[in-house]
């Protein structure tokens, strides 16, 4: 995986390190855009150990690239939500699927469709002048990219009606107070607070933590019995693997585990 128009990409101790590098349209996200980044995404779990996704200084994405889509106003029957069905619902499916941690820096705007990028990390560092936006609402449409979900069952239906219905920006500092992002940093620190945090989960024991993902994702439709099935199936096979018997053997030797990842 290469650089190009639209992110950077690189690998940092065992990090896949993707920064969306389109800073002129504040990471407005097309169909080709999303695509490349899909790319990367591919080629980070298969190279790396964790993902670091960051954006621009100025926002994480500021939503679709509305430029990049022309309209038909006058059409009666024009379906746009064709690229959902095409590209970013696979996409964010993927992410779901990933079998490596994806941490997420955010600055500046997270909206739209960029706001729903933003909140599949399963750890996210924003900086505090970082803001979450739904602004559907404001163009008559309905909020996309899963974010009803991650919404609600983040912060609530409440919350998220009044982010949804009423358009208005969500400040990093009432979404960490809220639970929606994992740190709250200064602006400055937020590429260095991700990047550690990142670097840690790469040194982790890559099969276990492949399977907490799972085991969260599933919880959030699963009943209690359901989960305390999938958790009894993926402790099996946790405790097949050397980072298992690693773990043990540092805890009892009072050391730091070197984990390997199998």
């Amino acid at each position: 995986m290469i650089d190009n128009e639209y992110l950077l990409y690189k690998i940092e101790k065992n990090v896949a390190v993707i920064t969306l590098n389109q800073p002129d349209s504040m990471n407005a996200i097309s169909p080709d855009f999303a695509q490349v980044l899909e790319e990367a995404i591919d080629c980070a779990s298969q190279e790396a150990n964790a993902i670091l996704l960051l954006g621009s200084d100025r926002a994480f994405s500021a939503g679709a690239n509305l430029k990049s889509n022309r309209f038909d106003e006058t059409s009666t029957d024009m379906d746009v939500g064709i690229n959902l069905e095409n590209v970013y619902n696979p996409f964010l499916t993927k992410l779901v699927d990933l079998p490596i941690p994806l941490v997420v820096g955010v600055r500046g705007a997270a909206a739209g469709i960029g706001c729903s990028i933003a909140l599949m990390g399963d750890v996210i560092v924003a900086g505090r002048s970082a803001f979450f936006l739904q602004a559907f609402c404001n163009i008559g449409l309905v909020p996309d990219g899963g974010a009803a979900f991650l919404l609600s069952k983040s912060v609530g239906r409440i919350k998220a009606m009044e982010l949804m219905l009423l358009g208005e920006r969500y400040p990093a500092e009432e979404a960490h107070k809220d639970g929606l992002i994992t740190r709250l940093v200064e602006d400055d620190k937020v590429v260095e607070a991700a990047l550690e945090l990142a670097e840690k989960l790469a040194k982790g024991p890559s099969k276990a933590l492949a399977l907490i993902r799972k085991s969260a994702w599933a919880a959030l439709d699963s009943s209690f019995d359901d989960q305390l099935k999938l958790e009894r199936k993926y402790q099996k096979i946790a405790g097949l693997t050397q980072d298992f018997k690693e773990g043990v053997s540092a805890f009892r030797e009072k050391r730091r585990p070197n984990f390997s990842g199998n």
